[in-house]
């Protein structure tokens, strides 16, 4: 795959995502996390299965031998990340999980060296540091003594958890290189349904949802489930790990713009902080351009 296609597909997927925070922060208070992550993986399933047979054409028998693999991958990144996500919005506020969620593509990397015995350049831990910077001075609002003031709770601590099984997610999604992606995640989200299945049939689907509930569903299902996830797991074909990782960062970016397009206002904090993102994603490009892309 050329080298500007996986730069696109990595910088699609934190939008989709970017998204999936403003949306979820609307739609979590008119049902349980549970359920949103059930009804939000519904709706992709039923995109994803033509979507993988229509592009892919995989081997289905093939590609269901490795359930045991796709079940720990659903366990992480279908179930545990999102419903924790979820979980989490119910006892911190925004600030508070975007704070912790910015540290994973940190502990991406860090995983990655220790697990994957991949080499952190100098550059690429540059670019790391200056990303993060960048979305400090955002969640700060300019003002670094307001992070040392912070009080964290439980709900920073499930963010936490979620970080943690979304960076596991991260780094296995390139031990199966062999299974094709779009495949996988279609798989994956199967057995993750499945096994929520119980749960949500015991604690039921919500009778009402507002307009503004069931287009925030709507989405998730469409983009953060599909778009993201398919542009994120192909990236992990062709790239290290702690290189995807520092996209992440672009999240919080994302996530101004899109409250700018909602009539929110944008102050030149979160302004400079974006342009520290992009600068440590331009970093990490110029090392990305040293790996042989398949």
């Amino acid at each position: 795959m050329k080298k500007h296609y996986v730069v696109l597909f990595l910088c699609m997927a934190p939008l989709f995502w970017a998204g999936n925070y403003v949306f979820g922060e609307y739609v979590v208070h008119e049902t349980t996390p549970l359920t949103m992550t059930f009804i939000r993986w519904s709706i992709a399933l039923v995109i994803l299965i033509p979507l993988a047979q229509w592009i892919e054409k995989p081997k289905w028998s093939a590609v269901l031998k490795e359930w045991k693999f796709l079940m720990l991958m659903a366990g992480l990144g279908i179930i545990g990340y999102n419903f924790l996500l979820y979980e989490a919005l119910r006892w911190t506020s925004p600030v508070n999980a975007s704070l912790v969620n910015s540290i994973s593509p940190v502990l991406i990397a860090l995983l990655s060296a220790l697990l994957m015995r991949e080499r952190l350049t100098r550059q690429t831990v540059l670019g790391l540091l200056i990303s993060f910077s960048g979305v400090l001075l955002v969640l700060s609002k300019g003002s670094l003594f307001q992070l040392i003031t912070i009080q964290f709770n439980i709900g920073d601590l499930i963010m936490l958890s979620a970080v943690l099984l979304w960076s596991l997610y991260s780094i296995l999604g390139r031990v199966k290189a062999g299974i094709p992606p779009i495949a996988s995640l279609t798989v994956s989200a199967a057995i993750g349904l499945i096994l929520i299945t119980p749960a949500v049939v015991y604690i039921g689907l919500p009778e009402t949802l507002s307009t503004q509930g069931k287009l925030g569903l709507l989405y998730m299902g469409l983009f953060p489930s599909v778009g993201a996830f398919v542009f994120w797991n192909i990236s992990l074909r062709h790239t290290n790990a702690s290189g995807v990782g520092i996209y992440l960062y672009l999240i919080p970016v994302f996530t101004a713009i899109i409250s700018l397009i909602l009539g929110e206002t944008i102050t030149w904090v979160q302004i400079a902080g974006g342009i520290l993102v992009f600068i440590g994603v331009y970093l990490n490009t110029k090392v990305q351009r040293r790996i042989k892309l398949a």
